[in-house]
């Protein structure tokens, strides 16, 4: 008998909630698992008004979806619910991504949610279901240890890994958490829906960012916080202003397009200045950085993660956005926080993205855990002197 979960035992005598988001991904996860015998039970969470993002492509969780999940466990024949989680993640996720970008950062919604309230309150909402195990169709590995407790891989396929998105997930959910898809290609799970004649086979897949309908961020802060997008200027690495901006909000690090200015070279976004509402730009070498602090870090590796750095810190990969490959660093301790040194720097790095530690840079590596980008020191330099360091080529 097949046993995607890890599990002793008879799978007919095991309850399993899957988080069915209406995709492919998740509907697989759900029918494979009814497969093998496993007591499955679907839920599916609203998270957000979905009215205007019903038919929209790329919206995961909105009103087609739910219409999906619901026609997939009819199909496979399990009970399916649908929970109102909207005032939740609105509080959540949608609020905290608006404050991040008000005060000049760069959120990933997508964690808060599935710390907060896909593997939190979710969990616990599986655990008054009588689940023993909930599942999920995120494309991440989890593996015993010879201790007994679980760790996290990266997916075999690299372009599919969702590990960015996953590094605060505790050791404690890992215990309950499965994810069978992990050691599978997106071309493999679209061929088992098609094998269990799924209608969702052919789907696309959902964005990111679920609850932003346009794809315009700006306008989803100015509607939940009016007046966020406050005036202010463009200025250089000097201070010399430039020229104007209606709202840092409208920025992100590394930005080269929409600045509205003409100096002759290439100028990039390389810092947000969310007090003075400066948006300092600069030849794209200065958006080189070196060391990187954090907040809210999670461990994930053996003992703990004071004793893994002791001695001089730990060498360690590390990831910064979610689509660079993993690249060499060293995490250590630094007065109150920790701090990783990025060995060969990295481009654009914006506060509030994560950081994401691992034992390798290839492969299904182990995930270390990993925190929020606080700050990021640059190389400095001012306008007048921008060959201090070879430019380094963006990911």
């Amino acid at each position: 008998m097949l046993n995607s979960l890890d599990l002793e035992g008879r799978p007919q005598d095991t309850r399993v909630v899957v988080a069915m988001s209406g995709g492919v991904d998740s509907s697989v996860t759900a029918a494979l698992l009814k497969a093998e015998g496993y007591d499955v039970v679907g839920v599916t969470l609203q998270l957000y008004d979905h009215g205007v993002a019903t038919h929209r492509k790329g919206a995961c969780c909105a009103g087609q979806d739910i219409y999906d999940a619901r026609a997939v466990a009819e199909r496979i024949g399990i009970p399916h619910y649908v929970l109102d989680y909207e005032k939740r993640f609105k509080e959540a996720v949608i609020d905290r991504f608006a404050e991040s970008y008000i005060h000049g950062e760069t959120p990933v919604p997508c964690v808060d949610c599935n710390v907060t309230v896909k593997f939190h309150d979710l969990l616990g909402t599986a655990r008054e279901l009588g689940a023993k195990v909930m599942a999920t169709g995120h494309y991440i590995a989890s593996r015993p240890l010879p201790s007994g407790a679980r760790a996290l891989y990266r997916a075999r396929e690299e372009e599919r890994d969702q590990s960015y998105f996953l590094f605060g997930t505790t050791s404690e959910q890992l215990d309950v958490l499965r994810f069978p898809l992990g050691d599978r290609s997106k071309a493999e799970t679209r061929e088992l829906a098609r094998k269990f004649e799924l209608a969702v086979a052919d789907k696309h897949d959902s964005q990111d960012i679920c609850f932003v309908p346009t794809g315009h961020y700006a306008d989803v802060i100015e509607r939940l916080k009016p007046g966020a997008a406050e005036a202010g200027d463009i200025v250089d690495l000097d201070g010399k202003v430039l020229g104007a901006h209606d709202g840092i909000i409208n920025f992100t690090i590394g930005q080269r397009r929409g600045l509205g200015i003409a100096v002759g070279s290439a100028l990039y976004v390389v810092q947000l200045d969310a007090a003075r509402r400066h948006v300092v730009v600069g030849p794209r070498e200065a958006l080189r950085t070196k060391s990187i602090a954090l907040r809210d870090v999670n461990w994930l590796g053996d003992g703990t993660i004071d004793a893994a750095i002791a001695g001089g810190g730990l060498d360690v990969f590390v990831k910064v956005r979610s689509t660079r490959a993993p690249q060499p660093a060293l995490l250590r301790r630094l007065d109150d926080h920790y701090e990783v040194e990025l060995i060969g720097g990295e481009d654009g790095v914006s506060p509030g993205q994560a950081c994401v530690f691992y034992d390798a840079g290839e492969g299904q590596a182990r995930v270390l855990g990993g925190g929020f980008i606080k700050s990021a020191a640059k190389e400095r330099r001012t306008a007048r002197n921008e060959s201090a360091a070879p430019a380094v080529a963006r990911g």
